[in-house]
């Protein structure tokens, strides 16, 4: 019998710990994407991205439902309280809709970041870049160690 419950893979490098979902693309931007039964692509940021941006004020987008997109393509924005930042298209294709529960709980992009916190989906291909959770770690340890070499 199958679980809904996800395979999740321990990650903690210096004062980083998280638990990466087995089975979603990852970005070297910091997204994750999950494939839905209807063959559309939910995306959110990743634990590290949330955390480097902090807990998430207020968020928009350019695109609505229906518009095309490409992989790189600014969609939107968020602010928080360390950073403000572009929302980048992931998926080559067309824009399906943002995520109506983070709209009334913005907690959710720290809280379940890789759950009920998505930001958008998008049905289409994702960026050729997109790796399984074992290339994230690498990209997480290369993200980690230039943050420390900055640090005195």
């Amino acid at each position: 019998m199958a679980s809904d419950v996800p395979q999740l893979l321990q990650y903690k490098r210096s004062r980083f710990s998280t638990r990466l979902p087995i089975g979603l693309l990852y970005t070297a931007s910091h997204y994750w994407l999950a494939k839905q039964y209807d063959g559309s692509w939910r995306i959110g940021f990743t634990k590290f991205a949330a955390r480097m941006l902090g807990e998430l004020v207020e968020f928009g987008f350019e695109v609505k439902p229906g518009d095309p997109v490409k992989v790189g393509q600014v969609i939107g924005w968020v602010e928080a309280f360390k950073a403000m930042s572009d929302v980048f298209a992931v998926v080559e294709g067309e824009f399906a809709g943002v995520n109506e529960a983070l709209q009334a709980n913005t907690e959710l992009a720290q809280t379940d970041p890789y759950g009920a916190g998505w930001l958008y989906a998008a049905r289409g291909t994702p960026e050729p870049n997109a790796v399984d959770v074992h290339g994230y770690v690498g990209i997480l340890d290369g993200a980690i160690d230039k943050i420390q070499d900055k640090t005195p």
